[in-house]
Formats: C-alpha cells, structure tokens, sequence
C-alpha cells in the first residue's frame, strides 16, 4: 500500500501546479521555473545525505532529465500565459493518455490496440470541447491556439519523458534531484539572457518556495519512489485523478463557475485515459 500512498501524494501536489502557476503569471517563465527547479531539488539532498555524488549519472540520463523537467514546466507556464487556464490545463492532462498511445514508439514489448486509437480520440475530442465550448475558434488570430499547442507541446513532452525514463540505466532516485537543479540553471540562464529584470515579493518568495517544495520538487521524489516500489500499471491508473483535482483548484483559485463544455471535456479526457491504459 505504501508506493499508492507515495504516488497518491505526488498527484496532489502536481494538481497544485497550473493554481500556482497563475498566481505567480506576473512572473518571467524562466525565472519563474528556475526557482522553482532549484529549490525543488535541495529536497534531495537529505535523501543523499548531502551527498552531491548520488546526482552523478550517464549523460544521456541526465539529458532526458533536462528534457522532461524543464522542458514541460516552462511549455505549461507558457500556455497558461497564451490561453484560458482551466482549458489549457485540461489539454496539458492528456499527457497520461499520451502515456498508452506513445508507449509502442519508446518500448518494443507494447502494442498499440484498437481502444488505444479509440481512446486517443476520444480524449483529443474532449480537448476540443474545452477549446470551443465557449467560443473560442482554435484557429482564429486571438491569441488563444498559441497556448493551446503549448499545452498539447507540454503533455507530449511530459508523456515521451516518462517513457524514456523506463528505458534508462537504474539511478537513485535522489538523482532527481541533479535533473532539477541542471534544469533550474538552465531556465534561470535564459532568463538573464532572454527575460527582463523583475522584483520579488514577499508574497512571491513564498509562493515560489510552495512551488519548489510541491509540483517542482517534492512530487518528483514521490512519483519516482512510488514507482520503483510499486505496480506501476495501478500507479498509472492513479495518474488520471490528476486534471479533475487540478481543474477543481483552478476553478476555486479563478473564482470560475463549473461550464457545461470544462465538466464534459474532463469526464472525456479521464475517461478515455481509464479506458485506453486498460
């Protein structure tokens, strides 16, 4: 029962992420996802006993590390940045879909089935509830389809990132903790390069430091232990709970009423997830 709790864990503090991400919006991405990457991964340093050397792994290990890491957060805070944050959340969840749809490209002892496909069109054809439910024409110069594809780039990324870790050399999981800090380097690089200078707020300082210790770093721990330690098909299965908490926080933190399109778009996305990992 042990790994359930441990991923049971991590699914709470990822469905806090989009909710955060919109309170700290004012915020550059890249500086935003640094500091959130950094301060996540001194989670890992009493897990190795502040040892540093528990961080060292192969290169390829790392770069699908840096991949994974930085490479979704930084798309979901842009898509959240370019689109209505409930639907663009709902499009990044599919990425647990994209997960069982994916999963014969990475590993060669999956087969793709007929329910796969089904399921894979039934959850795109929630996503485009939640686009035009209200309106919104996908393809209209409004803005709006920008954040929708960086939602759509974010779940891909996140999918492919959790199938190639399968295919890794085993390391500790407080190795982790080297992918985030790699990847919060990174992201605050750009920012000096790319982003202009901002000033912090109390209130940002701690809302930053809520982040790295929840969606950016504690969660990461949780779902790699879980996973080591557990089945990971039930654990999988745990995943899909994701959009619908996620959704929930971002209705409470936007002060938004429940829409007919965002409740039918998240029953289609999970309920094609339940199905298709089947």
């Amino acid at each position: 029962m042990k790994p359930d709790v441990l991923a049971l864990c991590a699914i709470f503090l990822w469905a806090a992420l989009a909710p955060l991400g919109v309170q700290l919006s004012h915020i550059p991405p890249f500086l935003l996802t640094g500091l959130g990457l950094l301060i996540g991964s001194l989670i890992s340093l009493p897990l190795a006993w502040f040892r540093i050397s528990l961080w060292k792994v192969p290169l390829p290990t790392l770069l699908v590390g840096i991949y994974g890491l930085f490479g979704f957060h930084f798309l979901l805070f842009m898509a959240l940045r370019h689109a209505p944050a409930v639907e663009a959340n709902l499009i990044n969840y599919l990425w647990p879909l994209g997960m069982v749809v994916l999963a014969p490209l990475f590993l060669k002892e999956v087969a793709l089935r007929v329910r796969h496909v089904a399921a894979a069109l039934i959850g795109f054809s929630g996503a485009a509830i939640a686009i035009l439910g209200q309106g919104n024409a996908p393809f209209a110069l409004d803005g709006f389809h920008l954040g929708y594809g960086l939602a759509l780039m974010s779940a891909l990324v996140w999918a492919s990132y959790s199938l190639m870790t399968r295919r890794l050399l085993a390391f500790p999981t407080a190795a982790v903790g080297g992918f985030a800090a790699a990847s919060g380097l990174l992201s605050l690089l750009c920012h000096a390069w790319l982003e202009p200078a901002v000033t912090l707020t109390t209130q940002d300082l701690v809302l930053i430091c809520i982040l790295g210790l929840g969606p950016l770093g504690g969660a990461f721990f949780l779902w790699d232990a879980a996973i080591k330690q557990g089945d990971t098909q039930r654990i999988g299965l745990l995943a899909f709970a994701t959009p619908i908490l996620s959704t929930v926080l971002l209705l409470i933190t936007t002060g938004q009423v429940l829409q007919w399109n965002v409740a039918i778009a998240a029953t289609l996305v999970v309920g094609a997830a339940f199905w298709g990992s089947r």
